[in-house]
């Protein structure tokens, strides 16, 4: 059995790590997505040059239009597929994500239930001292208020 006076320390600890954990889970979810879009910031300027790169070896304007129309379309071609491997990277991040998210909740759950499992059945007298700590917190008695006596008082016939 859990002694009772130790259980707001096991449950204020149990938060503890759950943020804890959700704070690593944002951290590391957060730099893999600077990472990524750091390599794909890179690798669209590594193709901008490539492409800046041929229209630069044109050596009269016919091959500059050539060149011009088809790097067009080599442009598009690369952003679809760059859309695409975005796409797929966001729902694997946010699959990432989800999954750790449940898994902190289940860790936070097991402990929230360790805490409250070796409990002993509350005695009057743990029930009373518990209700003793928030008496300051109660809102105030309103056995004397006129409003309070109305309602209490038999419906007139």
């Amino acid at each position: 059995m859990t002694d009772i006076s130790k259980l707001p320390l096991d449950l204020y600890k149990a938060n503890l790590e759950l943020q804890l954990s959700l704070g690593k889970l944002l951290q590391e979810h957060g730099a893999q997505w600077l990472q990524r879009g750091q390599q794909l910031a890179d690798e669209s300027a590594a193709g901008m040059h490539a492409e800046l790169g041929e229209l630069l070896a044109a050596e009269d304007w016919q091959a500059l239009a050539t060149e011009s129309a088809s790097s067009f379309w080599r442009h598009m071609q690369r952003h679809i597929g760059d859309n695409q491997v975005l796409a797929q990277m966001l729902v694997e991040a946010q699959t990432q994500l989800a999954q750790g998210l449940q898994d902190a909740m289940r860790a936070w759950q097991q402990q929230t239930a360790q805490a409250l499992a070796g409990l002993a059945p509350a005695s009057a007298q743990d029930i009373a001292a518990w209700g003793n700590v928030f008496k300051p917190w109660a809102p105030p008695s309103r056995a004397g208020d006129p409003e309070v006596q109305e309602k209490k008082k038999p419906p007139r016939s």
